[in-house]
This record gives structure tokens, sequence and C-alpha cells, in this order.
């Protein structure tokens, strides 16, 4: 294998969570030219450590455009002679690309009506014949497929290549994608970054994307309010923009969220609010992290939007936040 493609995953979570993956097949093929393709929106994660030679960009497309997109990307990659594509995506099309491109050997899961796509279709793993974390998932692809001897004990995530300067900045991130469920309450967020500020004699950094601009201002005003001086930097950096921003951060306070997982693979102080989703399937990999959630008859519901009283979110508060924090830091 002297030329290898790694279909990345769609979702800048996702993607934190396969680095083990990725690291473990540089680790398996050193001398390899590995090559990324991602979508944009998640690309910049692979630009963060020695993961790939190139990152390539597949655009997002809707009909007609789609398929144009596919047959141009495919025309590229045929160009690049790959050897072999390993597909960490789930979908059909990541499969019918890289049959499109005549890569010789196709690794996958055998999933979503693909299996005769792949050259090497793996079979999907049942439950509890793997660790419940989703980053086993990533893992046991290239176990089954011959490139990884076992299984590690515990995955690690590391985003590298950034010089570490912690400043007297605490980073927030309210938003979540998938719904309001895993978001906890803009307001508790708020009174808990202000404490903390006040505590540390820092400022605040609010993140998020365009679309919760709105959210992401409103917690920056509630925080100013209390005194402590505080951004919104909602839709204003690119992915890249964030992850360095984030490295500097003394302390980030999140949901499960895409940015929870940047903030831990970073090494950063990291604490998130968990609701209804699964922290034993999704917590973050990162030694320096602490999860808070107020377990409840009806979590993980893994529900989008909370069809009762939010209860896992609203009895998690502020001072329970703001206590983890304060022990983290102190460890």
């Amino acid at each position: 294998m002297d030329r290898i493609l790694i279909r990345a995953t769609n979702w800048v979570g996702d993607a934190i969570l396969s680095l083990p993956a990725v690291e473990a097949v540089r680790a398996r093929f050193p001398q390899a030219y590995i090559a990324v393709l991602a979508r944009p929106w998640v690309a910049d994660i692979y630009g963060f450590g020695d993961f790939a030679d190139e990152i390539l960009l597949y655009e997002k497309r809707q009909g007609l455009d789609a398929a144009r997109e596919r047959l141009r990307a495919a025309a590229a990659l045929r160009k690049r002679r790959f050897d072999c594509a390993l597909l960490l995506q789930n979908a059909f099309d990541a499969a019918l690309l890289a049959a499109l491109a005549r890569i010789p050997v196709r690794i996958g899961y055998a999933r979503d009506g693909r299996g005769w796509l792949l050259t090497r279709p793996v079979r999907v793993p049942g439950q509890g014949e793997i660790p419940e974390h989703e980053s086993f998932y990533y893992l046991e692809l290239l176990r089954r497929a011959g490139w990884l001897e076992s299984l590690p004990e515990q995955p690690v995530a590391r985003l590298g290549g950034i010089r570490h300067e912690p400043q007297p900045v605490i980073g927030v991130s309210p938003g979540a994608a998938y719904g309001t469920a895993k978001r906890w309450l803009p307001e508790r967020f708020a009174a808990a970054a202000a404490a903390l500020a006040r505590e540390k004699h820092a400022a605040v950094s609010v993140f998020g994307s365009a679309g919760e601009s709105g959210l992401c201002e409103r917690v920056a005003e509630e925080i100013r309010t209390c005194g402590v001086e505080a951004q919104s930097l909602a839709g204003r950096t690119s992915l890249a923009e964030f992850v360095r921003l984030a490295a500097r951060c003394m302390l980030f306070l999140t949901n499960d969220s895409g940015a929870m997982h940047v903030a831990a693979a970073l090494g950063v102080p990291t604490v998130a609010v968990f609701g209804p989703t699964n922290a034993r399937a999704t917590a973050p990999l990162g030694a320096r992290v602490r999860l808070v959630r107020e377990p409840v008859e009806c979590s993980p519901c893994l529900l989008r939007e909370c069809p009762i009283d939010h209860r896992c979110m609203t009895r998690v508060s502020a001072d329970l936040v703001v206590a983890a924090a304060l022990e983290l830091l102190a460890a």
C-alpha cells in the first residue's frame, strides 16, 4: 500500500473520534502517501497533525450538480493512482466514488447497500462485540481489515502542530447540532462562565456556527451584564481559526458537540454537560475532561427535541459546572 486514500467522516465530532484510526493507518504504513478526502466543513481537522500528506475537498452539491461533483472528484482521484481507499464514512456515495475512481482495493463496512462496490467488505460489529465508545467502531474496521492487531484499551485523539499558549480566556460553546435536546440552558452557561471568569480573572469567548449567532450573542450579553468581558465569535471563524483560538483557552465549557471534541483533543481543560446523549459512546477522548450530568430515568433518550420537561438538562445547575471546572483546573 504505497498510496492510500482515507474517506473522512462528514461531521467534526465524528472526525475527531476517528482520529485514533487515522493515526493507526499512519503507524501501519509509515512510508505510504496518505491523502484524506473530506467535506470542506470538516477538512481543516486533518491539518492539525501528522495524519495526511494531502487533504482533498469533496464539495456538497444537490441534484445534477451532485452527480457532476462526484464525476469531477472521481476523475481527480484516478489521476492520483491510489492503491487503496479506506472508507471511514458509511454512505453508499463513499463506495461509489471510490469505485468510479478505479481504486483497486476498497475497504469499508458493508452497510447502506454498498457491499458490492467494496473489494473488501467488512461486517458491521454486532452489539457487544466491541467497546461501546464510537472511536472503537473505526478502529475495529482496521482490525477486521488486518491493519491493526488489537484494539487499544483507551483510544486517544490528538490535534497537534499548535503552540499551546493559554490565555486568560474561557471558551464557551452553548450550541449543538441535531436539535435543542443536547443544549444546556443558555443563562446557565452565562452564569457559570461569568463566575469562573471572575474567579480566574479571565475574559470569555463564545463560539458557535453562523446559525447559532443569536444564541451565542445572548450568552455573551448575559456574561457582560455580570461585569465580565465577553465576545461572541459565532459565525466569524473558520474551523481552523476556531481550533487555534480554542487551543489558547484556559478552560472550555460546552455541550456534547463537535466543539467539545476539538477542545478535548487539544488538551484544553474541558467541562461538558451531557443530557440526552450516551456519554459511554460519545464522551470526548481526552485526559483533561469532566462530564457533568444529572441521571434521570429517561436519559439517554437520544432524541433531538425533548418531548417532556428537559429534566436531564434543567437539573444541571451552574454551581455544578463551576465546581467541576474548578476541580479540573486544580488537578
